[in-house]
């Protein structure tokens, strides 16, 4: 792997971007909030330093960053019904639904349920145009906060760098981000009311959600 670089988000940095997750390596990127530290989903090694990196527990899981909802069929993912409703309203944006993994599913970030049932993956589609080049670059991305645990999440890459100095391969520099901003974590729940539980109320009501779900009839199919 190169040393760490820093670089603007140009066709040469995504490109190099995406060889450093495809080799394994870790990228501090901008997204629609936060500047977030990233990898290969795929990649255990590479999961265990963002781990590391952040002084994270591992029971807190990492979300998967997507370019598109259309993603989630390679990574072998489905989302419940209810959630296809959902996610067609709010994303790309602050929603994060759960999805539920087939058996196929190559994702080392699973949440594993603990009682034999599908492991589980908190899923992503940024509302950033920079940040959707990127993924579309890179491919999904395993994602947390560019920050240690505990302290202020980063806004810019200076504040990245700070954080993690040379333990990561490569900074791509988008200027300063909006700040923290919570999603709504929303998962399927066929004893919930409206088949849902919302596991985190974020920017996005719980009233709203429930009122999407309600549209057209109320039909909680895709």
């Amino acid at each position: 792997m190169v040393s760490t670089q820093t670089l603007k988000v140009t066709d040469e940095s995504l490109a190099l971007a995406s060889r450093v997750v495809r080799e394994g390596g870790l990228v501090v990127i901008p997204t629609d909030t936060v500047y977030g530290v990233a990898c290969d989903p795929r990649n255990r090694e590479a999961i265990s330093r963002v781990y590391e990196l952040k002084h994270r527990p591992r029971y807190k899981a990492l979300q998967v960053l997507l370019a598109s909802i259309d993603q989630l069929d390679e990574l072998g993912l489905d989302l419940p019904s209810p959630l296809n409703r959902l996610s067609a309203a709010f994303l790309p944006g602050a929603f994060s639904p759960i999805a539920v993994a087939r058996p196929d599913c190559t994702l080392a970030t699973l949440a594993d349920t603990g009682d034999g049932r599908p492991g589980t993956q908190g899923i992503r589609i940024p509302n950033s145009m920079l940040c959707l080049d990127i993924l579309r670059a890179t491919g999904p991305l395993a994602a947390s906060s560019a920050n240690r645990s505990g302290e202020e999440s980063a806004q810019s890459v200076e504040e990245a760098k700070r954080a993690f100095g040379d333990d990561v391969d490569l900074y791509l520099d988008g200027g300063p981000t909006p700040g923290h901003v919570s999603s709504t974590v929303v998962k399927a729940d066929p004893y919930g009311r409206d088949g849902i539980e919302i596991l985190r109320e974020g920017v996005i009501a719980q009233s709203v959600i429930r009122k999407a779900l309600h549209l057209n009839g109320g039909g909680l199919g895709a």
